[in-house]
């Protein structure tokens, strides 16, 4: 997965990137997505691991 794949509006932290990038290839995108709109949602401009693990726990990943 290369900077190519992240939207330009959120910042990814590499550590955040890394932890997207153990989801499995087939759900990643749809994963991806549903990060950034929680993150959005909650009006931040960066993701972190921290974001992706309370956005997996809000999905009952």
């Amino acid at each position: 997965m290369n900077d190519f794949d992240f939207t330009d509006t959120l910042r990814w932290t590499p550590a955040a990137k890394a932890k997207l990038k153990n989801i499995p290839f087939f759900a990643r995108t749809q994963a991806r997505k549903q990060i950034e709109q929680f993150a959005r949602a909650a009006n931040l401009e960066e993701i972190t691991v921290e974001i992706v693990e309370r956005a997996r726990l809000d999905f009952g990943q």
